[in-house]
């Protein structure tokens, strides 16, 4: 049963319709392993330390029915993401079954929870359907980068890269956005960095605007249903994430759909229990987040 929404779910504070997506199949299905983290990054958009328990840890018994149900409805990919992932300690469990299926994606910092399970990761380099990284190096500057992960965190994070494609698997990077920057600058500053670690040229780079912390009230312009067919197409709306994916959380011992991996400090996104009945539920451009995907295209997926 899905919940019961605020009164500004379907309007704009001014009474506009507010644009939405319909959702109507699932091509991709993450887990959010939960928020707990060994890192306490200032601008964290999960707001993730240490213990925190916001949203609990992901364990198989959890995720295997939802992994199970994803497959009946033609799903092509799972993907993880926390917190930091490895922290959960039935990820490589969860990961050994799902990638008996379908691909798998999982967002990490690269840090000491990633390097300490290194060799747990080597039952899963032949498994029939890969398994893939995508590890955090917000800026191509060391002192920046470890200003807000830690020190000593960029090296790591680069040198987890390194073992990774040196066991086989396929890694892309996360990049931080900064307002005004010269993209194609940055994206040199990378390939300098790569050719440092001896890091393949050609590893994806993704960069992400700022997302800002959970429940933080953030101002942007409302998305009306007539911004989404001025400035949108079909094709265009069909690569919002909210289009083809869902989220598993588990909050208050709970399990729940969520329609984004962005949303899951607003109980308006939680789409109830059931992935087949999520399915058919318009997604309402309500959360400060919706914004980013709005004018930037920006998609925490990656085919």
């Amino acid at each position: 049963m899905e919940t019961i929404k605020s009164e500004h779910w379907y309007f704009t504070p001014s009474g506009d319709q507010r644009g939405y997506i319909e959702s109507r199949s699932l091509k991709e299905l993450w887990f959010h392993t939960g928020t707990a983290c060994n890192l306490s990054c200032p601008f964290c958009l999960e707001g993730s330390k240490p213990g925190d328990n916001r949203l609990q840890l992901i364990k198989f018994d959890d995720a295997k029915p939802y992994i199970d149900e994803a497959l009946s409805l033609g799903v092509e990919q799972f993907s993880f993401t926390g917190g930091e992932p490895f922290v959960a300690k039935d990820l490589i469990k969860i990961l050994d079954y799902a990638a008996n299926f379908k691909p798998c994606m999982v967002l990490t910092n690269g840090t000491a929870p990633v390097l300490q399970r290194l060799h747990q990761l080597q039952s899963l380099v032949d498994k029939p359907y890969p398994v893939k990284f995508r590890i955090s190096i917000d800026y191509p500057i060391e002192k920046q980068h470890d200003a807000g992960r830690g020190q000593g965190s960029f090296t790591e994070a680069l040198s987890c890269i390194s073992k990774l494609i040196a066991m086989g698997f396929s890694v892309s990077v996360a990049r931080q956005m900064t307002e005004n920057e010269n993209s194609e600058q940055v994206q040199n500053q990378y390939q300098d960095l790569f050719k440092e670690y001896d890091i393949p040229l050609d590893t994806p780079i993704i960069a992400f605007p700022d997302f800002h912390p959970p429940n933080e009230s953030v101002q942007t312009p409302h998305i009306t249903e007539h911004c989404m067919t001025e400035y949108h197409t079909s094709e265009s709306r069909a690569a919002f994430m909210c289009h083809f994916s869902k989220m598993l959380i588990k909050s208050n011992n709970q399990l729940r759909i969520y329609a984004c991996t962005l949303v899951d400090d607003d109980p308006d996104y939680d789409q109830g229990r059931d992935l087949k009945d999520s399915l058919d539920r318009k997604v309402m451009l309500k959360h400060h987040r919706c914004f980013s995907c709005f004018k930037y295209g920006a998609s925490c997926s990656e085919g």
